[in-house]
């Protein structure tokens, strides 16, 4: 009996190695939650581009924004024209207010602010802060940092419930300027001297109407000097894979959805993986074949 018990686990147990498997693992993912991941973006290390995985993350459900002033979760990725809307909590909108410390980016993230991103700055001391003071730019030019056009943006950001409530006024409002100044840009409204800041990237249509504003903070991101989308991870993406690296040079690595990576696309791993397959049920199944009836045999 214990011979005849041997033999069956040793055929389980063969059958286990030769026999393909039906359910493979993919490291890369191409969502987080209900949100669509690609390139550049990833689902966890070695995914999408080395540059960006320390700066956007998934936390199971949202895409997050990590810089050194906090973490922000991004709304929506327009993959297109390559930009992110990212919401911080702590900013003030027409329909509500907030303290907050200020938004920055690090010197070195790939992000850039959109062009039509407007930061307005609330509660601003007048006197003391630093807005109202000429400050001095590269060979001791003159760089505002109060955008005096910007009066229409304040009075229809003071028209709004809950901002006239606070009784400001309205010279304490602060269109600030210095958004051009992409990587390095620090918005420290401790230092500022400011108690918020509201910040919009379209009027929407309708700039008289605080209320319909889209509120919060678009960035642009760049892939490269050319900004253009790599041909090897286009592939990878037509093939239904997800791009990644791997390596201690972060080399390009395909991700496909039978778990297998390789340097080129999908198309060539499920073709090699079926050949792979198709061979493997032959000589598992004419091993355990042979090994049933050599078993009879000696029993």
């Amino acid at each position: 009996m214990k011979f005849r018990s041997s033999s069956a686990s040793l055929i389980s147990f063969i059958s286990f190695i030769f026999l393909p498997s039906l359910i493979s693992s993919q490291a890369c993912k191409k969502s987080c939650g209900n949100q669509l991941i690609r390139y550049p973006f990833g689902s966890g290390p070695g995914c999408g581009d080395p540059r960006f995985q320390q700066y956007v993350t998934c936390d199971q459900q949202n895409l997050i924004l990590n810089t050194h002033s906090g973490c922000y979760t991004i709304d929506n990725i327009d993959y297109n024209n390559h930009v992110i809307y990212i919401q911080d909590p702590s900013m003030s909108t027409c329909s509500s207010t907030h303290p907050s410390q200020g938004f920055s980016l690090d010197w070195d993230a790939p992000f850039a602010f959109l062009e039509d991103n407007v930061f307005a700055l609330l509660d601003c001391a007048t006197a003391s802060s630093p807005l109202y003071n000429s400050q001095s730019g590269l060979n001791n030019s003159i760089v505002p940092l109060c955008d005096n056009e910007g009066a229409p943006i304040c009075s229809s950001l003071y028209s709004c419930p809950t901002i006239s409530r606070l009784n400001l006024p309205i010279s304490t409002c602060c269109v600030y300027t210095p958004i051009d100044l992409g990587p390095a840009f620090e918005m420290n409204l401790q230092r500022l001297q400011c108690t918020s800041y509201a910040s919009f990237y379209s009027f929407n249509g309708r700039e008289s109407n605080p209320g319909s504003w889209k509120y919060g903070i678009a960035l642009k991101y760049r892939f490269n000097v050319k900004n253009d989308f790599p041909s090897a991870c286009s592939d990878c993406e037509n093939s239904h894979g997800v791009c990644g690296y791997t390596g201690s040079y972060n080399s390009f690595v395909c991700n496909c959805f039978d778990g297998l990576n390789t340097t080129t696309d999908c198309y060539f791993t499920a073709s090699m993986n079926n050949n792979v397959r198709v061979l493997l049920w032959k000589f598992g199944t004419w091993m355990i074949s042979s090994l049933a009836c050599f078993l009879i045999w000696a029993l």
